[in-house]
């Protein structure tokens, strides 16, 4: 693969865009903190945040919104990680953290913590939605290894199809019979940072720093494997542990970011695009813009929801999707899908 020297311009131009990014984040997240049904001026949020105090200030930016910024912060860096991963893992642009059923297989672990269990918090089933989440990966990476060949990029989807479709039964299974459950667990699939404690955030963040690190340790590989599997095994690398790696690191962060926000949508597909377009296809860059980048869309989808219709809240899920499919529409309609 072709070296590139620290003072080159691609490389000045991919510092620029991610210092950039840094940048927006922090502006994105004050505005998270300073948003909402009562809104509150930058000095405000600030002095709170750096001096504590007992105002009304202090006490909604540091007990409510703080929580909710820091989960939406891990969210969508989760899933934006995620999407990347998946997307360099089955070399198809519009692969996202749904597509091996991974998001569908929390979806089960909440039901059944639901209606059978008696769960009713989101600290208590957030393991539930994790396991679910795990499960599900495992079980398509099982199917898709059999036979000649290996779990192909091919392989991997359709398993994780068929997986999905089955897990949508079984979801409106339990919940055609188990009515007393529709109503929380349609809460928590539509996508939502609303309610989000500092316990939610205390339960993922070892679960992304875990996934992150997987996945930042294999970025060299999916970038030879971008080129085709012989030329990356001509390369030197182990395509099968690439795969099993970044899928692993992959998992942990779908599973970590669904359990704790639901399904939020669009973030895993759109958010590597527009990464990909800032800084290029090296891995090593393009994942840290994307980790920059997904808490961007979801803190802002959080935060024009809350203040669309007032009193009422629009959930982040619902914003993404809005924001995501006009992009999906465009992606679609381009003649050539960006690789």
């Amino acid at each position: 693969m072709p070296v590139v020297r620290a003072s080159s311009p691609l490389v000045r131009r991919r510092a620029a865009w991610t210092a950039g990014a840094v940048l927006v984040l922090l502006l994105t997240v004050l505005l998270s903190l300073a948003v909402g049904s009562r809104p509150f001026a930058p000095s405000e949020v600030l002095d709170a945040l750096l001096h504590g105090g007992d105002g009304d200030a202090a006490q909604v930016v540091r007990f409510l919104r703080l929580p909710r910024t820091l989960t939406g912060l891990m969210v969508g860096a989760a899933l934006a990680l995620a999407g990347t991963a998946m997307q360099g893992i089955t070399r198809n642009p519009i692969a996202d953290p749904g597509v091996l059923g991974i998001s569908q297989g929390a979806s089960v672990g909440v039901v059944l913590a639901l209606s059978f269990l008696g769960v009713h918090t989101l600290g208590g089933y957030v393991w539930f939605a994790f396991a679910g989440a795990g499960i599900a990966a495992v079980a398509v990476y099982a199917i898709a290894s059999r036979g000649r060949g290996g779990a192909t990029p091919v392989k991997l989807a359709l398993s994780g199809a068929a997986i999905n479709a089955l897990l949508v039964a079984v979801t409106m299974a339990v919940l055609t019979t188990k009515a007393a459950a529709l109503d929380a667990f349609r809460f928590w699939q539509v996508g939502s940072l609303t309610g989000r404690d500092i316990e939610v955030v205390a339960r993922i963040w070892p679960f992304l720093l875990a996934g992150a690190l997987l996945v930042l340790a294999v970025a060299r590989g999916l970038d030879a494997l971008a080129l085709g599997e012989d030329v990356a095994k001509g390369l030197g690398q182990n395509v099968a542990a690439v795969r099993v790696v970044a899928g692993l690191g992959a998992t942990v962060l779908t599973g970590a970011g669904v359990a704790a926000a639901g399904p939020i949508a669009f973030v895993g597909l759109a958010v590597p695009h527009i990464a990909r377009a800032a800084v290029g296809g090296d891995h090593r860059w393009l994942l840290p813009m994307a980790a920059l980048l997904g808490p961007v869309v979801v803190l802002v989808s959080d935060t024009v929801g809350r203040v669309l219709f007032p009193p009422s809240e629009v959930p982040a899920g619902v914003m993404t999707a809005l924001i995501g499919v006009p992009f999906l529409v465009v992606l679609v309609r381009r003649k050539a899908v960006p690789a």
